[in-house]
């Protein structure tokens, strides 16, 4: 492949994006870090195609950023949307540098590799193939911020209408598989405070783990409830899922635990409504304590990722199907997708590498997803940016 302006060759590309420590964590603030640098290098290299760039700073987060870059005017067209941002990693589990490409075996290993650095050159990569100079509808190249934290940066590409286009492509790890729906997630914690005292005798206190006893009974019965009530084969998991994840309480055997806590997650169907969700589960273990005398305090972990669905018969879902020869499919991982559906998007969701390489020790991409993932996203961008001579063509073909 030759370079194009100051765009480098494919490979180049993802070895530089994975060279960018652009670790998101909302855990631990000394392992966040900017996403300015991956941002910045797809911003260069997609005014040498001769996109049009713009920086967004992400308000309420410190030095995070979405890019949005545009190639042709008009409505319509298409994005193709990723983050910048990776998960923290465990160096006592890597055996490569992950912040060096590396490759072996048919595989390209690194922080990023398959989550989601590879799609982002690819990206550039299939819009210089593309390459008209002003496509009949748009191209948008879209990169947002802290994806897996908060997801501010999609929030804020939602709210702040500066997107439209008729479809996005968002470049999460399926092996390059249509996905078109996937359900939402929240993360909650419960606390009880009740009062210590001598294990002698319980009426010297009020134990939070007897109280939070009758908490995870409540929530066992709501999480039969909803399976019985909600339900959608296309998910492996057909149902909603409600986790007790973990659980912290007491200090010692002889004491009355004087405050315990839960924290769970629910995953909830793409017909059913995150928050209208959360504030359920949270109705029941009040419910559950109401006459304990223990005070009960919430805490959102994780605001939430909203399920997303798009219809069958969509434009882009047909496209991703006839391309790939796939039948677009459901995931229970969630995305970014409600946030560019809600900016008036069909939205598949479609990438390299797989989802059980993601957030792993020696993440890897295999090669030969590569040069499909190209040509695959040039045919997408074909179909959606071409003009209507060349878009009939190839649908015909």
């Amino acid at each position: 492949m030759t370079a194009n302006g100051n765009c480098p060759s494919l490979r180049s590309m993802i070895e530089r994006l994975i060279a960018c420590d652009t670790v998101s964590s909302s855990a631990d603030p000394n392992l966040d870090h900017s996403n300015r640098p991956v941002i910045d290098l797809i911003a260069e290299w997609a005014e040498g195609l001769g996109f049009r760039t713009e920086l967004f700073e992400v308000r309420g987060e410190k030095d995070k950023y979405n890019l949005v870059a545009t190639l042709g005017e008009g409505p319509g067209g298409l994005v193709l949307g990723g983050h910048a941002d990776t998960v923290p990693w465990d160096a006592h589990r890597w055996t490569i540098d992950p912040f060096r490409a590396t490759e072996r075996d048919g595989r390209l290993y690194g922080l990023g590799s398959c989550d989601m650095k590879s799609f982002l050159a690819l990206s550039v990569e299939a819009a210089r193939r593309f390459a008209p100079s002003q496509p009949a509808r748009p191209l948008h190249l879209v990169v947002t911020a802290d994806e897996e934290t908060t997801m501010s940066g999609a929030r804020a590409l939602a709210a702040g209408g500066v997107l439209e286009a008729e479809a996005a492509v968002i470049g999460e790890p399926t092996m390059l598989k249509p996905v078109r729906m996937h359900k939402g997630i929240f993360f909650d914690r419960v606390r009880l405070v009740g009062c210590a005292g001598h294990s002698s005798d319980p009426a010297y206190g009020n134990s939070a783990i007897d109280g939070m006893h009758t908490v995870m009974s409540a929530l066992y019965e709501l999480r039969a409830e909803l399976a019985a009530k909600h339900r959608n084969d296309a998910f492996r998991v057909p149902g909603p899922t409600l986790n007790l994840g973990a659980i912290h309480g007491g200090d010692n055997p002889n004491r009355i635990c004087g405050e315990c806590a839960l924290s769970y997650d629910l995953r909830i169907l793409p017909d059913m409504d995150l928050d209208e969700q959360r504030q359920a589960v949270r109705d029941r273990i009040r419910a559950a304590v109401a006459d304990t005398g223990l005070d009960v305090h919430f805490e959102t972990l994780f605001t939430g990722t909203p399920p997303a669905e798009t219809a069958a018969d969509a434009p882009i879902v047909r496209a991703a199907e006839d391309l790939t020869g796939e039948t677009a499919r459901a995931v229970a991982f969630g995305t970014e997708a409600a946030f560019y559906q809600r900016a008036g998007m069909d939205v598949v969701i479609l990438g390299p590498g797989s989802i059980a390489q993601a957030h792993q020790p020696d993440e890897f991409v295999a090669l030969e997803q590569l040069d499909a993932g190209v040509e695959l996203l040039g045919g997408l961008i074909g179909r959606f940016c071409g003009d209507a001579d060349t878009t009939r063509t190839r649908q015909a073909g």
